[in-house]
């Protein structure tokens, strides 16, 4: 990998998400959901790989970087953020072969993708820390900016 970025599609619509994809120069999009459906219309797998593969993005999707059915459902009852993260860790660190393979296979600009908006509360955060390391280089989070009618 070249760059490793996050993004997030949380509000977003799919013509600003493409923009800022494009605009950030990524070249291939790594889903990290569990599960890559999405009641967001656009952004469901099927639907997602014809937006991206419209503006030259590849998509790759790998659900075992999810974060578990079980652990997501807890998160929604607590709110416990702590819990969460130290439970994905444990998820994760089971994946670690997954991950070294991630870090040499993958080329170009490499976003990873989930829902939340905001990277410090999506696991997504935690899988870029482990390919990162894996793979010597900072990660850069995205944020989608809205169209200039100002809605997302």
């Amino acid at each position: 990998m070249r760059k490793l970025m996050t993004i997030g599609y949380e509000g977003a619509r799919v013509a600003d998400f493409l923009d800022t994809l494009v605009s950030a120069r990524v070249t291939t999009i790594l889903d990290v959901r569990e599960i890559a459906a999405s009641r967001r219309r656009g952004f469901a797998k099927t639907a997602l790989r014809a937006h991206l593969d419209s503006v030259g993005i590849g998509y790759r999707h790998e659900a075992a970087l999810g974060s578990p059915r079980e652990v997501r459902h807890r998160l929604r009852a607590t709110h416990d953020y702590v819990r969460f993260f130290r439970e994905f860790a444990r998820h994760l660190g089971r994946h670690q072969n997954l991950i070294r393979a991630l870090a040499s296979e993958l080329t170009g600009n490499v976003a990873l993708l989930c829902y939340e908006r905001d990277y410090r509360e999506c696991h997504r955060k935690s899988v870029a820390a482990a390919l990162a390391e894996a793979g010597g280089l900072r990660v850069h989070h995205l944020l989608v900016e809205a169209d200039s009618a100002g809605k997302l």
